[in-house]
């Protein structure tokens, strides 16, 4: 089985694909996402691990890609990165914006043909609908902006999405794996 793990969102998002794939959507912000992850893997022989690896969520990141790669060196078997905008988009057969929360009002956007971006509301094209796993105050920041969010009963599965953009995907060598921020940090002194 592949485990998927994106935690970039403030909905994190988790899969099993094999056979029957199974996905399981918890806040990424709750101290639910490693108890499900370590059930997940007690009840299931993993065979590969693939972990969105950014833009998003700085501690969000962080939780989901340190579990993914220490299981995948613990177990010896292949890490693959995910980019979290593709996963988002690839939920939706139709062209969209990609969009993660950022904090402070802003989100990491990416549209179609385009490179990722952070911007606030406004700087978001409005061509094409959005499509991301948002929490209720950032969906409406959004649409107070004037987008328009596709219904998630118009979207596929996160497990769908996970297939599609792991089929493109590459494993890495485990010192190699990047997660992407798009913002730097600085220590206030």
């Amino acid at each position: 089985m592949i485990l998927v793990i994106d935690s970039s969102s403030s909905i994190a998002g988790v899969a099993l694909l094999g056979e029957s794939p199974q996905e399981y959507a918890v806040s990424a912000r709750s101290h639910e996402l490693v108890p499900l992850l370590r059930r997940l893997v007690g009840e299931t022989t993993v065979t590969t691990v693939a972990v969105a690896t950014g833009p998003g969520s700085f501690t969000g990141l962080r939780v989901g890609v340190s579990f993914g790669l220490g299981l995948a060196v613990g177990l010896k078997i292949p890490i693959v990165p995910l980019p979290s905008l593709a996963l988002q988009a690839a939920r939706s057969e139709q062209p969209v914006i990609a969009v993660v929360e950022a904090g402070r009002g802003r989100f990491y956007f990416e549209a179609p043909g385009s490179e990722a971006s952070l911007g606030q509301p406004e700087e978001i094209p409005k061509e094409h609908p959005i499509v991301g796993r948002l929490s209720s105050s950032g969906r409406a920041v959004l649409e107070d902006a004037g987008h328009r969010m596709v219904p998630e009963s118009e979207l596929g599965t996160f497990a769908a999405a996970a297939a599609i953009v792991l089929e493109k995907a590459n494993k890495v060598a485990y010192g190699s794996l990047e997660i992407e921020y798009m913002q730097s940090f600085r220590a206030r002194g």
